[in-house]
């Protein structure tokens, strides 16, 4: 799961990073804007939103809005909220049709309880676990975040979190966090052969587990033989190995699943 070159969250914080220049590629650059949209709608998919039914969605660093965008072209209603002053101006300057909010994810969701039927986050959840001053620690933001997304959501909402984990280390980092908080659920991994095209989804429950979708993969014949995906993990947090099923799915080694890692509330 190594990254080519050096990592956007290891060059500082976030809201240093994404400044007008950066901003400024989400808006022109055609392949990051087609990227983006593509994997606003794989999470859109993997809500299972009831169908035809116009949602009241979060949407966690939600950037210049392209990912608000789609769910506002599905017939979703939304609100972003975002650490960079300059991705949000780039939302505001592109009229997106969402409410924008500037904040800090790591010290929590400042909305009512029950506020919001799912959320989804693209490539901005990696960011908590890298500290960029003495008082930031990594599993206190990620849980502060986590226990404050579980409040806002309507019992028995989904959460997807499409995120680029660092190494098994931060993904273990995250789902623990994650199953503290009261969230069920498992990580999706979609194209697990593939070094561009791999994407990791974290499903999050807030009520009781129910299924994980498969993950898509190169070829969608079932019966055609699937590389063993190049991540995997040596142990979880409660204690179960895990092993890689051959399709991209994470399942308890003592008790497989059938798509991505399960996770248990502590």
């Amino acid at each position: 799961m190594a990254f080519r070159g050096k990592r956007p969250e290891h060059g500082g914080p976030p809201e240093l990073f994404y400044d007008k220049n950066e901003a400024r590629k989400y808006v022109r650059n055609s392949r990051m804007i087609d990227v983006q949209t593509k994997m606003a709608g794989r999470a859109l998919e993997l809500l299972y939103l009831p169908e035809g039914q116009p949602c009241y969605l979060l949407d966690i660093g939600c950037g210049s809005g392209l990912s608000g965008d789609y769910l506002s072209d599905e017939g979703h209603y939304w609100v972003g909220i975002d650490i960079s002053p300059a991705m949000l101006d780039a939302a505001l300057d592109r009229d997106t049709e969402g409410d924008l909010l500037l904040g800090d994810m790591g010290q929590g969701i400042p909305f009512k309880p029950g506020s919001f039927d799912g959320c989804v986050s693209i490539s901005a959840i990696q960011w908590l676990c890298n500290a960029n001053k003495k008082s930031d620690i990594p599993a206190k933001r990620l849980y502060c975040f986590f226990s404050s997304l579980y409040s806002v959501l309507v019992r028995g909402a989904r959460a997807v979190l499409q995120l680029y984990p660092e190494n098994s280390e931060q993904l273990e980092l995250i789902t623990t966090q994650a199953t503290k908080a009261g969230f069920t659920g498992g990580v999706v991994v979609d194209f697990p052969n593939s070094a561009k095209a791999k994407k990791f989804y974290l499903c999050l429950f807030s009520g009781p587990s129910t299924f994980l979708p498969k993950p898509l993969n190169e070829s969608n014949d079932d019966d055609e033989e699937v590389q063993e995906s190049e991540f995997t993990r040596e142990r979880t947090s409660w204690g179960h190995a895990l092993r890689c099923s051959g399709n991209g799915c994470y399942s308890n080694a003592e008790q497989p699943c059938t798509a991505g890692i399960m996770l248990e509330a502590v």
